[in-house]
This record gives structure tokens, sequence and C-alpha cells, in this order.
């Protein structure tokens, strides 16, 4: 069989191809070879539908595939658009877990990203976490469980949550999601730290 992605507009399409095999019509069919990646579960797919059904087998392998590559091209579009606003970036192979750094503002706040999806079918996040951490000194980027990125020394103070930017990022793509919440980035962060400094456009 063979499984094909949706491109985008302007976009190639990506082929995935997966050889499934019986020796008998009586016996049940299996996977003999494919270019699936590798973190796909085929073999768990496999046990689970191939031997009852095998059009559950190729639908379930087909959405794998077009989470992954849904959520993998939201990251890339998120780093071409907005190159130089975003700090470290950092994902899983299967793009299920990504992290990065908002970086592009003389603030005195840090603002971090994680996002976790459910599973490998899904194109929105199931766990969002967008943390505003106040340093003072040189600006700091500090990643989740507190690691930093640079800046040694900082002092680093308590972050807050900003429930605006995870409701938006649970409910739209990555790139349309940073856009809105960045049209309210400002506001919100002279709000909850009016005396970190000023907050420039």
């Amino acid at each position: 069989m063979g499984l094909t992605r949706d491109p985008g507009p302007g976009e190639t399409c990506e082929f995935y191809y997966c050889v499934l095999e019986s020796r008998s019509f009586l016996e049940k069919m299996v996977v003999s070879e494919h270019t699936v990646p590798f973190f796909i579960p085929i073999q768990e797919a496999e046990a689970d539908y191939l031997s009852s059904n095998a059009m559950k087998f190729i639908d379930y392998v087909g959405d794998c595939l077009q989470g992954y590559v849904d959520r993998r091209e939201q990251v890339r579009l998120l780093k071409e658009l907005y190159r130089n606003e975003i700090g470290e970036l950092y994902h899983s192979l299967s793009y299920n877990l990504i992290e990065f750094v908002i970086d592009d503002l003389d603030w005195w706040v840090s603002v971090t990203v994680s996002l976790r999806y459910g599973d490998l079918v899904s194109v929105l996040p199931t766990r969002t976490k967008v943390l505003a951490w106040p340093v003072h000194g040189s600006k700091q980027v500090i990643l989740s469980g507190g690691r930093r990125a640079n800046g040694p020394g900082v002092t680093q103070l308590i972050p807050t949550h900003l429930a605006f930017a995870e409701e938006a990022l649970r409910t739209l793509g990555l790139p349309e999601a940073y856009a809105e919440i960045m049209l309210s980035m400002k506001p919100a962060l002279q709000q909850l730290f009016p005396s970190q400094g000023t907050v420039v456009s």
C-alpha cells in the first residue's frame, strides 16, 4: 500500500510505503517492509488492527503520518515567519513535544512555551504551559524545569502562567496561535510585572 500526506499550498507530496503480505488466503497479513518513520508504532498497529481489519490499520498509520507532518510543518512555519522572535527551540523526533522561548524584545521577562500532544495523531496540543519568568540584570532564557540557556548569575523569581496564551495554543495551529498571543503579550506583561521595567514594542 502507499501512504501520502496531504500537501499544503505550494508544497509537494510526501510518499511512504508499507508492504503487506500473506502466504495464503487463510493466513493473516503481515508487514514485510515499510518506509514509515520508526516512531510510528507499526508493530502495535499490526497486532491491533491488521489481523482483523486491514483498512483500520491503513487509516491509523495514515492518520499518525498526517499528524506528524502537520505538527512538523507548524514548527517549520513558526521558525520561518518569526525567526527573529523565537529563541531556542526544541522538539522530539515525532514533534509531539515542542518547547521554545520568545526572545525578540528587550523585556525584563523571559517567556517559555511548552507543548505536549496526547498521541501521534493530534495536531493540537493536549497540554500547554506558557510561563513568564521575571529576571533581573541581562536578559536570560529559562527553559522548562528551570534550565538556563544563557546569562548565568541572573536572579530568578517565581514564574507566572499566561492563561490567555495557553488557551490560544490549545485551540489554534502553532503559527496562528503565536500571532494571536503576541497581540496581547505586551499589555499582559505590563500588567503582571509593572515594576520589572518597560516593555517596548
